[in-house]
C-alpha cells in the first residue's frame, strides 16, 4: 500500500508541477503578446512621425527646386490652345481654364495639364492673363475670366459681344504668396472666349522677389 501511496503522490507531484509550469508559460506568453502589442504599437507611430518628416522634406525640395546660387528663378507663359480654333466654354459651372501652348516654364511650377500654378516658394509674384470675344460667340454669350488664389477671386476681364466684332482684355495683379499657395485663370458659367493659331487668350506669371 505505501508503494502505491507513494506512486500516487508522486503522480499528483508531477501533475501540480506541470500545472505550475503551464500557467507560468500562458503568463509569459501574455507578457510577451503585451510586449509585442506595445511594440507594434511604437512602430506605427514611428512609421507615422517618419511620414510626417517626408512629406516636410519633399515640401522642402520643392522650394528649394530651381533654387541657383540661392535664388530662385520662377516663369512661365502660356496660350490656351495649342492648335485649331473655336469657342471655349459656356460650360454650366465654373471652369479653370488650361493654357496647353506652354512658351516657357522655368521652375516648373505651372502645370498645363490642370492650369493651375503652384508656388514653390514665399515671395510677391507678378501674373497676368487676357481674353478674347469676337463675332463667333453667339448672341448674348459673354467672357468673363478671373484670376484666382486658392479659390479666392482677384481681379477679372469682362467683354460682352456688340457692334464691335473683336474685343480683347487683359488684367492682371501683383500677390504675396506663400509655398503651395495655388493661382489659376478662372472662366465664369456659361461664358466663353474664342482663339486661334494667334493665340488672344494667355497667362503668365513670374517671381519678383523671396520674402
Amino acid at each position: 500500500m505505501n508503494g502505491t501511496q507513494d506512486c500516487e503522490t508522486n503522480v499528483m507531484n508531477g501533475n501540480v508541477k506541470m500545472k505550475i509550469r503551464v500557467e507560468k508559460n500562458e503568463k509569459n506568453v501574455e507578457t510577451r503578446l503585451e510586449k509585442n502589442e506595445k511594440d507594434v504599437t511604437r512602430l506605427e507611430e514611428n512609421e507615422k512621425h517618419l511620414e510626417t518628416r517626408l512629406k516636410k522634406s519633399e515640401k522642402d525640395v520643392k522650394e528649394l527646386r530651381g533654387l541657383i546660387g540661392g535664388q530662385p528663378r520662377v516663369a512661365f507663359s502660356a496660350a490656351l490652345m495649342t492648335s485649331g480654333a473655336g469657342l471655349i466654354g459656356r460650360f454650366t459651372v465654373d471652369t479653370t481654364l488650361k493654357y496647353q501652348r506652354v512658351f516657357s516654364n522655368t521652375g516648373s511650377c505651372y502645370n498645363p495639364s490642370t492650369g493651375v500654378f503652384t508656388a514653390q516658394a514665399k515671395g510677391m509674384y507678378y501674373f497676368r492673363f487676357s481674353a478674347f470675344n469676337n463675332s463667333v460667340l453667339p448672341k448674348g454669350v459673354r467672357s468673363i475670366v478671373s484670376l484666382m488664389k486658392n479659390g479666392e477671386q482677384l481681379v477679372s476681364v469682362w467683354d460682352e459681344k456688340s457692334s464691335d466684332p473683336h474685343d480683347m482684355g487683359s488684367n492682371a495683379a501683383v500677390i504675396a504668396l506663400e509655398s503651395g499657395d495655388k493661382v489659376s485663370v478662372k472662366l465664369h458659367a456659361h461664358t466663353a472666349v474664342y482663339d486661334d493659331g494667334m493665340n488672344y487668350n494667355s497667362f503668365s506669371g513670374f517671381l519678383l522677389f523671396t520674402m
